[in-house]
């Protein structure tokens, strides 16, 4: 089987308006687009001079969202770029659609592992009411766990309304720790956040955990 794909990589920001982004002063030769908002994903056709015949153009969408879904680490997940395919080769008898989906996944996990890629974590936002006396061991508390706080209110009641920020993994066992602080008068709710990059620590951690 043959199949040739040249891939372009591009990092996305955060909110984008995919209508006003994907412009040809951005990406030459732009011919279309779909935009994951999901996974912060686009694939970019900018195929020029018919390079990869357009029958095979979705089948190199399918390789690189299977690359996606597999990624390169530890077997998490890819988010927050564009691919865009500009280039490629074909063969009259040996190529088809399956070549080029395979040449599609290779081809972007190679590109990944080059672009030096970072591991990305869940952020949670935790909403604490908690009496006001505690709110300095709540704030030691987090910022041990890589939280920080974002806001301190007062509620009717008198009791302090904290609103912070933390990974998800350092909140396990959380519950019991504001019970201790605060004699059991403390309660929270938490609900996702955003993904934010790992620190280098995590990150070798996970990946080390991977392997075994």
């Amino acid at each position: 089987q043959f199949a040739e794909v040249h891939l372009r990589v591009t990092p996305l920001p955060d909110d984008l308006d995919p209508e006003t982004y994907f412009t040809r002063e951005r990406f030459e030769g732009l011919r279309s687009f779909h935009y994951d908002p999901t996974i912060r994903f686009a694939f970019v056709d900018c195929v020029s001079g018919g390079s990869v015949p357009n029958q095979f153009i979705p089948a190199v969408e399918k390789g690189v969202r299977d690359r996606l879904e597999q990624g390169i680490f530890a077997g998490y997940p890819m988010q927050g770029f564009a691919v865009s395919l500009f280039f490629g080769k074909d063969h009259p008898v040996d190529s088809n659609e399956t070549a080029f989906r395979m040449a599609a996944s290779h081809c972007l996990d190679e590109i990944c592992r080059k672009a030096n890629p970072a591991l990305l974590e869940p952020v949670v936002h935790l909403s604490i009411t908690a009496p006001g006396d505690c709110v300095g061991d709540i704030s030691s508390d987090l910022s041990g766990r890589r939280g920080r706080i974002e806001g301190i209110d007062t509620t009717d009641t008198g009791m302090s309304q904290i609103d912070a920020r933390a990974p998800l993994s350092e909140i396990s066992g959380y519950a019991r720790a504001l019970s201790g602080i605060t004699g059991g008068q403390g309660l929270y709710t938490l609900e996702f956040s955003h993904y934010e990059m790992a620190p280098p620590q995590v990150m070798h951690r996970v990946l080390e955990a991977a392997k075994g």
